[in-house]
């Protein structure tokens, strides 16, 4: 955002609801409330304005609250309890986040995806006072061993004996949060392949929320004086938002830009539980959907089976990508399907409230290689492998800063010290380059990471697996270019004695199934290596056609 806009300096000004101040050294919204829960209870004055369509369930905002405040009392916890959330995205899921916030808990939101062990692990990291799942991952934590007090919201049972559950004398704590409390957990394989859950404070998610909002209302804004009407008077004459939830609502993605930031503006969600382009097109077309937002993947899905089936999606207004680079001939397709769609795209990571960066409208056009615009709130410096600052438009490791950056990994302070400065500085782990205009510009990852179809898979944790296996010798998991997913995780192995699928399967068992190679290579010799001796995957990638008999 240019602090030279007069909009931006409009909205931003003394007295605006954006108005920009510094606290404790850090630039933050003075009007921001320092508990989730105020922002989140703004959203009851949308009353019975629809807010969740999933299947043949709707939901007004006024129905959505009543719920929650029902399950409050039920959950039996104190201020700062862990309470476990592991659905697929549904309504409960929602209701659950907000109950755990609303009684003052902290919400643990745990991969659906994940296997048997994973969940288990996930939850032993947070020990939470309660887990709240669907009847699936009901069934799952079960197996995996987790014996702790747990509740199936998706099977009906009367509230009257939900409240047997409950400790004697328990009564939920709905005073306020302070600004530093944690309100939130979301979980990281990291690099190590060890769970991390990263700790997001009620300040940190607001400021995030917030922060993203703002991009929002500038856009508003602009196409108001392009129309030469009031923010206001536009907005009255706009129909309600409609946004299509398909981002995993455990993913930072899912939980700010989803589902909280809709429920403050207003706007319409409609839930999808599993992705399935046809189905995304028909509701787009049957719920008035306005505004997609997903990963590239999805983004090409629906681009193509809608070129296939001559599908209408005139209706979107709005259609944003994130998660990874959108492709320039993906981009184009884009816009000559859906000219009246303005674009958009945004750059953060769960660790910082998902956000650091975005472009929405113009600011997207005048740079859509771009991975955004540096967010006001957000403070970055690219960094030398030698922790020297470098100058703008040298690439380096992408370094930030601001009042949105997580608290730390929850019980994990060595692993927070290897990313957060005492000064409160995060490294990404990505590569890129600021230019002049505040545009960030992502050009590599240091981190020993795959992203496809959106879901970060991290390679030590695939590996880790394969080099538990009996007959495997040596392994290495790795990106490959793919035109729908973006990358495809690929492997290499020595051994005998197993099959490619035998591996897939096993990694399939042991990870969530979307962790499992596209495809495993047999390498008749030892893996390469460099100087210090780490297998040299650049090395690895140069020699995968010929490993893979392309």
């Amino acid at each position: 955002m240019s602090d030279v806009d007069p909009v931006f300096a409009q909205i931003t000004g003394p007295g605006s609801p954006f108005e920009l101040g510094e606290r404790d050294g850090l630039r933050q919204f003075v009007a921001a409330p320092a508990d989730l829960n105020a922002l989140i209870e703004a959203a009851r004055r949308h009353g019975d304005k629809t807010f969740i369509v999933e299947g043949e369930r709707r939901l007004t905002f006024e129905q959505l609250f009543q719920w929650r405040d029902r399950l409050v009392p039920l959950l039996g916890i104190k201020r700062g309890d862990r309470v476990a959330i592991c659905m697929r995205n549904r309504t409960e899921w929602i209701v659950a986040f907000l109950a755990a916030v609303k009684a003052g808990g902290v919400a643990a939101l745990l991969n659906s995806r994940g296997s048997p062990a994973e969940l288990v692990a996930m939850i032993d990291e947070v020990t939470p006072a309660i887990v709240l799942a669907d009847g699936e991952r009901a069934k799952l934590i079960r197996e995996g061993g987790y014996q702790g007090r747990m509740f199936d919201l998706t099977n009906p049972v009367e509230e009257t004996e939900l409240a047997k559950l409950v400790p004697t004398g328990h009564s939920a704590d709905t005073t306020l949060a302070k600004p530093e409390d944690p309100v939130s957990i979301l979980f990281t394989s990291g690099t190590t392949g060890r769970v991390k859950g990263a700790v997001l404070t009620h300040r940190s998610l607001t400021t995030g929320l917030l922060s993203m909002q703002l991009s929002g209302v500038m856009v508003l804004h602009h196409m108001a004086a392009k129309y030469n009407m009031t923010p206001e008077a536009l907005m009255a004459a706009s129909p309600q938002q409609a946004v299509l939830l398909v981002y995993p609502l455990f993913h930072i993605s899912g939980l700010g830009s989803a589902f909280l930031s809709p429920l403050f503006a207003g706007s319409k969600i409609v839930i999808m539980r599993r992705w399935d382009a046809e189905e995304a097109i028909k509701l787009i077309r049957d719920e008035k959907i306005t505004m997609f937002t997903g990963v590239p993947t999805m983004l090409w899905d629906v681009l193509h089976k809608a070129q296939l089936n001559d599908a209408d999606l005139s209706g979107l207004r709005n259609i944003a990508s994130g998660g990874q680079a959108l492709p320039v001939n993906l981009l184009e397709e884009i816009r000559a399907h859906c000219p009246q769609a303005a674009m958009g795209t945004g750059y953060g990571m769960t660790e910082c409230s998902g956000a650091i960066a975005q472009a929405v409208g113009d600011d997207f056009t005048r740079q859509p290689s771009s991975a955004g615009r540096v967010l006001p709130l957000v403070d970055v410096r690219i960094e030398a492998p030698d922790g020297s600052i470098l100058p703008r438009g040298e690439a380096g490791e992408i370094v930030v800063r601001g009042a949105q950056i997580m608290a730390g990994y929850w019980n994990r302070p060595e692993d927070t010290a290897a990313v957060l400065s005492a000064d409160g500085w995060l490294k990404t782990g990505d590569v890129g380059y600021v230019d002049e205009e505040n545009y960030v510009f992502i050009v590599d990852r240091k981190k020993d990471m795959v992203i496809s179809g959106g879901e970060n898979i991290f390679c030590a944790e695939v590996e880790r697996v394969m080099g538990e296996m009996p007959g495997i010798a040596e392994c290495a998991a790795f990106g490959i270019p793919d035109e729908r997913l973006g990358e495809l995780l690929v492997a290499v192995v020595v051994g005998k004695g197993l099959s490619a699928d035998v591996i897939k399967h096993e990694i399939g068992e042991q990870l969530a199934r979307y962790k499992a190679p596209g495809h495993v290579a047999f390498s008749p010799e030892p893996l390469p290596r460099n100087a210090i001796g780490k297998i040299d995957k650049i090395k690895l990638k140069a020699m995968w056609p010929d490993l893979i008999g392309d």
